[in-house]
């Protein structure tokens, strides 16, 4: 038993502080584990309650810092001041967390973080660890993003129609209405492209999809 859990690798699973990319990672964190691996939830104090209240015993969790406090807390509207300041934090946080699992009998062998975070794959190899984005919207809109960011889908839009490789026609309606006009939402635009930034680094890639929904996608 004791070389069983000596040679069961830790996996540190981090989500955005928001409900609709919490959820997938939790049930995400619940599939690993049940294959074997140590798995720890690892939260931010903005969302500490709601996280202890519906985590499961097949799991573990962890709080880290991320500016907020239960007298204050961060003011989450489109600001490029907000995301900078909980990159800041949440980077300071996890490096503090990472340095304290490391010398503990479980060391976290592997990082899965939000893809909206990739500055998280640079904090876990500086510190010996691997990783891999988890993104938590589908694949064609993944894609879509990623056309985006390499510039071969010309932003903001100028046609009505955007035909893009393995994907049906779209019109602009069906797009996120931010890359219609960049000048809205400039904070949040520029986090969900620049989510790809080092996707090329990752060791594994990780989506929340429907194959249902994506079966031409190829």
């Amino acid at each position: 038993m004791e070389s069983q859990t000596q040679t069961q690798p830790h996996i540190l699973v981090l989500p955005y502080p928001i409900q609709g990319h919490i959820n997938p990672m939790l049930q995400f964190s619940k599939r690993l584990a049940s294959k074997g691996p140590r798995v720890t939830l690892v939260a931010t104090t903005t969302i500490s309650e709601s996280v202890k209240a519906i985590a499961s015993h097949t799991i573990n969790v962890e709080i880290i810092s991320d500016g907020s406090t239960e007298s204050k807390t961060f003011d989450t509207s489109d600001s490029d001041e907000y995301y900078e300041n909980f990159r800041v934090t949440v980077s300071q946080s996890l490096t503090k967390l990472i340095e304290t699992q490391k010398s503990s009998k479980h060391p976290p062998k592997f990082v899965v973080y939000d893809s909206v975070m990739p500055w998280a794959l640079i904090i876990a190899r500086e510190l010996g660890v691997d990783g891999a984005p988890f993104f938590t919207q589908s694949g064609a809109v993944n894609a879509i993003y990623y056309h985006g960011y390499k510039g071969t889908l010309k932003l903001p839009l100028e046609e009505p129609t955007v035909s893009l490789p393995s994907m049906p026609l779209l019109g602009a309606n069906d797009l996120p209405s931010f890359m219609a006009d960049t000048g809205t939402y400039r904070a949040l635009f520029s986090t969900l492209l620049n989510q790809l930034s080092n996707i090329d680094e990752a060791n594994w890639i990780f989506c929340n999809t429907v194959y249902e929904l994506e079966d031409e996608v190829g």
